[in-house]
Order: structure tokens, then sequence, then C-alpha cells
């Protein structure tokens, strides 16, 4: 428990620094204490009176429903003056200037010159009346806001004014255009923070292969270890050596082949889109009692601004779509190759010697695999390659959630629009709080999900909408979520048991 909280306080942590450091004065350790108040009361009731002591739903729900108020109150009692704009369009959903632009990199964003009056004639020059009937242009710390009506298509319009201010200021901006409050879309021109990195930067400094293939064979290396153990085939007496570490590798290669195809695929749509993206990072972690799986995972950056909502979503849905393909055949081979126990009071998801498929779309699995051999009665003891499998499923159902800039924030946005996908994602957190008191094991997904902004950073080109193939995708993506997280419906449960 103190390990979670620990991995938790980092998270929030860095959550915290990285969405309102440079918009508020207020110290970052004390908006960071607000945020994990809820944490501590939680854990402190559970050290004094045990897990099986019901806490009191003041202390279960007041400080869940109390410090994110606090939290917003304080970012807004010390924000400063410079900043007070872009803090007032957060919380209306709208960002602007800076904030528009999707910039994973800690860099200092650029400060706008101001554009002298002939300048100023050649912007609008840029803008023909045809195409988007410039009306006023407003001038922020860091961004030219230009508002009009738009006369024709969103990527007629889009590409036409891009090309006529790339043609007039060279890459000097970023051209950014959303949608405003009021439904009208407008453009935002942001001093671009990849003009001279460009120039000095090389694929290599990028990408770091040296890096990604050190962290790539320690994950192996952790991972193997995890499978040895999970395999049963090591004791604390038992001394390791290379034919015992043979026992972890059926688990170890099955979840790094599910891991790493979901992070190649998103690395290969981002190049597709030619987005600067760093090559995937795997986190080894070595196994323990608390966590004994090997790794945290694996994640890429992308180092450039998303061009278009199309992008957003062909990069975001590549990964969880390809990792699950990946999944299934392990997960059945796995399944397959397991052995059927008695069912017990400490079944559950998360006991891989006393498996309970409660869950939807695993329960069909294992049927399907078991056959008759898989009852009501029986819980299974799990292959290592099974528990893979099952870690597969599991990631891809975290990063298919609907919520800021996981891959399902991403799916969301692109098809609905940043405003609505904010939207959806404070349902869907809502939602998988809910599912939590029933399926006891997602609690802390679910409390980790309103440490990540709901807000996701918008495309350059945030206007233009999904094909409805596209679209059909992303409803097939959310549809994949809603198997995996659902508990098995009682009528369900007869038919297969």
């Amino acid at each position: 428990m103190i390990f979670w909280l620990l991995l938790l306080g980092i998270f929030t942590y860095f959550i915290v620094q990285r969405t309102v450091a440079s918009i508020t004065r207020t110290p970052i350790w004390v908006l960071w204490l607000v945020m994990m108040t809820p944490a501590f009361v939680w854990t402190g009731w559970i050290l004094v009176y045990g897990e099986n002591e019901p806490m009191p739903a003041i202390l279960l729900l007041g400080p869940f429903i109390l410090c994110p108020l606090l939290y917003w109150f304080l970012i807004q009692w010390g924000r400063s003056s410079k900043s007070g704009a872009a803090v007032k369009a957060q919380a209306q959903g709208l960002q602007q200037g800076p904030q528009a632009i999707a910039e994973p990199t800690a860099e200092k964003r650029p400060t706008l010159r101001p554009i002298d009056k002939e300048e100023e004639a050649a912007l609008q020059n840029c803008f023909p009346w045809s195409v988007y009937y410039l009306q006023n242009v407003e001038y922020r710390p860091q961004a030219l806001i230009c508002r009009g009506q738009l006369r024709t298509s969103p990527e007629v319009a889009y590409k036409t004014i891009r090309e006529n201010v790339e043609r007039q200021f060279g890459n000097r901006f970023l051209i950014v255009f959303q949608e405003g409050m009021n439904g009208k879309p407008f453009f935002a021109l942001v001093p671009n923070p990849q003009a001279q990195a460009a120039a000095k930067s090389t694929s290599d400094s990028l990408n770091r292969p040296g890096l990604a293939l050190t962290l790539l064979l320690a994950t192996i290396f952790t991972t193997t270890l995890a499978g040895v153990a999970i395999s049963g085939a090591i004791t604390e007496e038992t001394e390791i050596t290379a034919a015992l570490l043979l026992n972890g590798l059926p688990y170890a290669l099955a979840l790094m082949a599910i891991l790493g195809v979901h992070e190649l695929a998103h690395y290969l749509a981002a190049r597709f889109y030619k987005i600067r993206a760093t090559l995937p990072y795997f986190i080894p972690v070595p196994p323990a009692s608390f966590f004994p799986f090997g790794t945290f995972g694996a994640f890429i950056q992308m180092r450039s601004p998303v061009p278009n909502r199309k992008a957003l979503f062909d990069v975001g849905i590549a990964g969880p779509m390809a990792g699950f393909l990946v999944t299934i055949p392990l997960l059945l081979w796995g399944l397959a190759h397991s052995t059927p126990v008695s069912l017990t009071e400490e079944s559950g998801i998360l006991n891989v010697t006393s498996f309970q498929p409660s869950l939807l779309l695993l329960a069909l699995l294992s049927k399907l695999a078991l056959g008759s051999g898989l009852t009501a009665t029986t819980a299974l003891k799990l292959h290592p390659v099974a528990v893979a499998g099952c870690l597969g499923l599991l990631v891809t159902a975290l990063n298919l959630v609907p919520v800021g800039q996981l891959d399902g924030g991403h799916i969301v946005h692109a098809m609905f629009g940043q405003r609505v996908g904010a939207v959806i994602g404070q349902v869907a957190r809502l939602l998988v709080l809910a599912l939590s008191f029933v399926q006891q094991e997602f609690f802390l997904w679910a409390i980790l999900l309103f440490f990540i902004p709901v807000v996701d950073e918008p495309a350059l080109n945030d206007v233009s909408e999904l094909d409805n193939q596209r679209d059909w995708w992303g409803l097939v993506a959310l549809g994949l979520l809603v198997s995996i997280i659902l508990p098995v419906p009682q009528s369900v449960t007869q038919i297969l048991f």
C-alpha cells in the first residue's frame, strides 16, 4: 500500500507541475498536497482500522468532492496577471495561444514578437474573403487570434491560409484552427518552438536508440524474473540460474510482444503523418510481491503538434487495436493451457493462481478456450502466457478510457471535437468510479483517472471532422473498452456456465 501511495504521489506531482506550474503563483507542493489528501485519508483509515472495516461516507466522498474544488480555487487565487487569460480559457474548455499547441517537451514557450503595421497588412492579405472573411485580429501575450467568418470547407480554409502565412512569414508561426465557445472557428498564430530546434536536432538525438535498447533489454530481464515467479518455479531458497530463467521467457516474450506492438503502432502512425516522435521506451521494474509483473509498460513521446483530427485519431487508435490483435491469440493459447481449480473466496481477476474471469470479454474467451472444463464453480491457475494476455487486455482497456491524453481521449476528441470530448471524459471518469464499487480491482484505476487533465490538447486543424469510416472504428474501440471492463451479466453467466 505504501508503494502504491508513493507511486501515486510521484504521478500526481508530475501532473500538477506539468499542467498548472506556469499559470499560478500557488506553490506546487500545496496543490499536490490538496490533490493527495483523499489518498492520505483513505490510506490512513485502512492502516488504522484495516481493509474490512467500512469507511464512513463522509470520509469516502467528502475529500473526493471538496479537494478538486479547493484545488481549482487555489489555482485561481494564485494565478498571475500574465497568465490569467490562459487560466480562464482552460476553465472554459478552450485553450488558446501556446496552450493550443501539443508540446510534450518542457521547453519554455517563446513570446510572440508584436507584428508591425506592414506585417499586419500582409497578414490580412493571407485571409482571402472567399475562404475566411477576417474581421479582427486580437493580440495575446503569445498568440495572434484571427477571428472571422468561415466561407468554405475547414480543410480548404486551413490549407489555404496556412500556405499563405508560410509564404509570407516562413516558419515563424504555427497556424492553429479551432472552434471558439460560440461555435465559430478561429485561427491562432503561435510562435513556432520547432523553428530553431529543428535545424539543430537530428533524428538520432530525438530517438536516442541507445537508451531505447537499454530499457528494452532491462525490461526483458525484469519481466523474465517476473515470469519465473509467476510460473511457480522459484522459492525463497532457489538460486537463479540460466536454466531457471527459461521458465520466465514465455511470460516475458508474450508481454513484451503485446506492449511492443502497441507502442510500435503509435510510432509508425506518428511517422506516417510526419509527427516527430521518440522510439518506444519500456519501463523496467524489479518484480516484488506488491507489483509482480516486471514492467510499468512502455511509451513514446510526440515532439511536434498533431496536424489534424484525422492524424490524432489514427495515432490514438493504432496502439490499442494493434496490441489487442496480438493479445487475443496469446490469451486464448494461455487460457487453453491453464489449469482449472476449485473456486474459493480468494478467487478474483488479480489472483493468477485462482483466477475468476468475472469480466465479460475474459469470460467469453475463457469459455472459448476451455469449453466444458470451465464451470461456475471453477477458477483457473493461469499459465504465464495467459497472465501476459490478461495484462494486455487491461492495458488496452486503460488506454481506451476516453479521458484527456489517453488513447481513448484522443479518439473521442477526434470524433466529437475538443469540447464534447472533454465532457465525455468527465462522464467516463464518473462511470469508472461507479464501476469500481462493483469491481473493486478498478478502484485505484478510477482514482488515477481523476488526476489526468480531462481536456486533450488540440490538433493544428482542430475543426475538420472525421469521415464515417473512422467514426465507425471509433465506436468499435469504445465498444471494445466496454466489453473488457464490464462485469459478466447474470444472464450471460447462466448461458456460459
